[in-house]
């Protein structure tokens, strides 16, 4: 009987491995090649993101918020990082001048979110994130990273124009992928995303062979420290990554409010206050060492959903294997080979789940001339600005261009600022229809 629920517990941890794996795998390789990097440093990058994202899970489940939820690298800092890196020919500074103001932005937001959770940030943020704008953050999220992905699935990663039989590749690959998450029953549902990732390898190596990179083993003389550039003190970046570090917070709100649910128990002002704390000082260490800052990851509630393992053990499991795969050079220089294509589609199959967590949000939501505006002012802002050039912002003043280029950000402050205003005049309403009028 032992020896049966011993072998669940490997099987389980391994499942936990893939699922970490899809998770991060695509993110140091894309940063990389933003700032520039050669493959060295890039596969350098990936033994720190498997290392790192293992620790961090580890101590947010045994002194964090005690959940088997995978702590990863963030969404929104992944998107506001690209988008900043993509910025970089309208603002007149170097790529590794735009890096290095990142990572001392990052030290400060992680500095201030960890002292701002020992004060009860967790409580606060609570009341200021509605569900409306819990569904601009998700839709706007979704949309930025699901460009993205898109993208690498066309080719347009490596070239101007559409690469017809990589787009075609893609396609059917993103369309097996989901046919096996839908139609699957038990594993092959659940591990839709590692088949996906497994035969797309396999595919693209017998059809593309030069996209299959060379397996190149990290030097132990590449620097582990600011790889995106000395630290520097452009103070448009900073404060629009010091905002990003706040904002971040939001995934930490959503996914414990999530895990209710799922722990049928509600989730303590301690555990907040502990999951804060330790994702802030994530998010400094990632500003030494050239990572995208960490959060827990929504995605997670769903995978115990499927799974319906919530146990610890497997997700200690998982993490300990995840730290493995990075200490072994030979191993993480294997999987930086994974072609581009394959790795964005599997992504973008993955991320398409964040559509239905957004929509989610709006349940129970009487859609009122007012509402209609409170939702769609913000989200649809955040997606005008995304499709703006980023030429078109060569006018604003340097200090706000990083921060009002933003989509995604102005999205999110917009539907801040409208539901504050709606919440205080609702508020304000109540208050005068309960005291009665004076002569």
């Amino acid at each position: 009987m032992n020896d049966a629920r011993a072998s669940v517990t490997l099987l389980a941890g391994f499942q936990w491995l893939f699922f970490m794996f899809a998770n991060t795998v695509v993110i140091p390789i894309s940063v990389g090649e933003a700032f520039g990097l050669n493959q060295v440093e890039i596969v350098s990058a990936m033994q720190r993101s498997f290392m790192f994202t293992g620790i961090a899970c580890i101590l947010q489940g045994l002194i964090g918020h005690r959940y088997a939820i995978m702590e990863g690298q963030s969404g929104l800092w992944w998107g506001v990082i690209l988008s900043l890196t993509a910025t970089a020919s309208t603002l007149p500074i170097s790529l590794a001048t735009i890096g290095g103001s990142i990572a001392v932005g990052a030290i400060f937001a992680g500095l201030l979110v960890s002292t701002l959770a020992l004060f009860g940030l967790g409580d606060l943020l609570k009341k200021w994130f509605t569900p409306v704008v819990m569904f601009v953050f998700l839709l706007l999220l979704a949309n930025q990273l699901i460009f993205i992905f898109l993208q690498g699935m066309l080719g347009l990663n490596e070239s101007d124009h559409i690469n017809v039989t990589v787009a075609s590749f893609s396609i059917v690959l993103a369309t097996l992928t989901i046919v096996l998450n839908i139609k699957g029953r038990g594993a092959i549902s659940n591990l839709s995303l590692l088949i996906g990732m497994v035969v797309g390898w396999i595919g693209a190596f017998l059809l593309f062979p030069g996209e299959i990179a060379t397996p190149v083993q990290a030097s132990p003389f590449v620097s582990w420290w600011f790889p995106w550039g000395a630290p520097a003190l452009e103070w448009g970046i900073v404060f629009t990554i010091v905002l990003t570090g706040l904002l971040n917070t939001t995934n930490t709100i959503a996914t414990l409010k999530g895990a209710e649910d799922i722990y049928e128990q509600k989730t303590t002002a301690k555990q907040y206050r502990a999951s804060l704390l330790l994702s802030g000082t994530y998010t400094s260490a990632s500003g030494f060492l050239g990572l995208v800052p960490y959060a827990p990851y929504a995605s997670s509630l769903g995978f115990l959903q499927s799974t319906g393992i919530k146990e610890r053990a497997p997700f200690f499991l998982g993490s300990i294997f995840f730290i493995l795969l990075g200490i072994i050079p030979s191993l993480t220089a294997f999987l930086a080979t994974i072609p581009h294509s394959v790795g964005n589609t599997i992504l973008f199959v993955a991320y398409l789940q964040l559509f239905g967590s957004a929509l989610r949000n709006l349940e129970g939501l009487r859609f009122t001339p007012k509402t209609v505006y409170r939702i769609a002012l913000p989200a649809l802002l955040g997606m005008t600005i995304m499709n703006i050039p980023a030429e078109a912002f060569t006018t604003i003043p340097e200090l706000a261009r990083p921060l009002l280029s933003n989509g995604l950000l102005m999205g999110i402050l917009c539907a801040l600022l409208t539901e504050g205003i709606y919440h205080a005049s609702a508020a304000k309403k109540t208050a005068t229809t309960k005291v009665p009028g004076t002569m």
